[in-house]
């Protein structure tokens, strides 16, 4: 005899995993706007930047698109096995999917893959904290899904300040050399990161600093995020 689910569980199960799709497809509407927007803040900076440079722009351009349009064709084929006759079994193999992927991204478990290495060498102590959120922000924008800095694992929360006692990271006090490893397309980020006026030069303008990008095709972040605690928000009935 062959037991099956009643039909409410699947509906449920198949709702959620819809909302758990309409969430990333929200989500990846926020980034493309995002980049839409960083790209065209600084019409002045393109009207002076050399035509190679300007022709590195428009590959990193091509490459975020093409991303968006993967991710996007990955959620239709997962639609599409959420519709099918094994709704149920998809749904929960989905549903496992995310929470791993969810996991990664908000740092709570650890991460492998290609990327790069940016060590900031600054013996005098010259680079301040708005250099290391600069590349913290230029590594997202070239997408990095995964950041490490010297051994903290970044979040959407994460902040760098300047202290007596040098810079910190998310209350930990940092030492030099600054070492971010960031996991995603490392062509793409290294460029992004050596663009004119770009990070790169950003860190060789103080005096003593030098920054140095090493690509690899397997990295691995182990460091971990605590699971955050709300004092206010609270999940919403579904």
């Amino acid at each position: 005899m062959t037991s099956s689910l009643p039909p409410p569980a699947r509906t449920a199960a198949g709702g959620r995993s819809f909302r758990i799709i309409g969430v990333v497809l929200l989500a990846l509407l926020g980034f493309a706007l995002a980049v839409s927007v960083r790209t065209n803040r600084g019409p002045a900076g393109l009207a002076t930047a050399r035509q190679e440079d300007l022709v590195r722009i428009l590959d990193d351009l091509d490459s975020r698109a093409g991303r968006l349009r993967s991710q996007v064709s990955d959620l239709q084929q997962s639609r599409d096995r959420l519709t099918g006759a094994q709704g149920n079994q998809a749904a929960l193999d989905e549903s496992r999917q995310r929470a791993a992927q969810l996991g990664v991204l908000a740092g709570t478990l650890p991460a492998q893959g290609p990327g790069i290495v940016l060590t900031i060498d600054d013996p005098r102590q010259q680079v301040r904290a708005d250099v290391l959120v600069d590349t913290i922000q230029e590594l997202r924008d070239a997408g990095a899904e995964v950041i490490d800095l010297s051994g903290v694992r970044l979040g959407v929360d994460s902040y760098v300040v300047d202290r007596g006692s040098g810079l910190q990271v998310d209350g930990k006090t940092l030492t030099t050399p600054y070492r971010f490893t960031a996991l995603g397309d490392p062509a793409t980020m290294a460029q992004a990161l050596k663009i004119p006026g770009g990070i790169v030069d950003s860190v060789a303008e103080r005096p003593g600093a030098k920054a140095s990008i090493t690509s690899s095709t397997h990295l691995e972040v182990r460091s971990l995020r605590p699971l955050p605690t709300h004092k206010y928000a609270r999940s919403a009935p579904s």
